[in-house]
């Protein structure tokens, strides 16, 4: 699948807060991902932003249940320890 999203930080930079927003803006418009968090900085004359999105991938243990999670009966199983 070539939309797998296993790197899931982004890096955004604009001289003003309206060009941040509008590059943030275009490129979840072209990727048709979310963030799930960011953080804006300035850096110098320049307003950056670092941003987390949503990974699309999930690992799932086999039966043994290493790390609290088992699948059974097409049901995932998660217990905290």
């Amino acid at each position: 699948m070539s939309d797998d999203n296993n790197r899931n930080l982004q890096y955004f930079e604009s001289t003003s807060m309206r060009g941040l927003y509008e590059a943030i803006q275009n490129w979840q418009s072209e990727t048709n991902k979310r963030l799930l968090s960011l953080g804006v900085e300035r850096d110098g004359d320049e307003f950056c932003c670092i941003a987390l999105t949503n990974p699309t991938e999930v690992i799932i243990k086999d039966r043994s249940g290493y790390g609290g999670v088992d699948v059974s009966f097409s049901a995932l199983k998660v217990r905290s320890e």
